[in-house]
């Protein structure tokens, strides 16, 4: 797997930032984990794999609008 850096609005270049799997296009995201319980109690169908990032709306729709 490939990873292309898209961009970030990290100030100090950490987190949160955005990448693309260059052979499929997924976007992959970098972010402070989502630890809040009653946040955490309202997602669906989560898989024991699975992690939840937060991340600002302007880092998708700057770095990773729909075409």
């Amino acid at each position: 797997m490939t990873l292309r850096f898209l961009g970030t609005t990290s100030e100090d270049g950490d987190c949160p930032t955005l990448y693309e799997v260059e052979e499929t296009g997924e976007i992959v995201v970098q972010g402070d984990r989502l630890t809040d319980l009653e946040h955490l109690a309202q997602l669906q169908d989560v898989k024991d794999c699975e992690t939840f990032v937060g991340i600002p709306r302007e880092l998708l729709t700057r770095f990773a609008p729909r075409a």
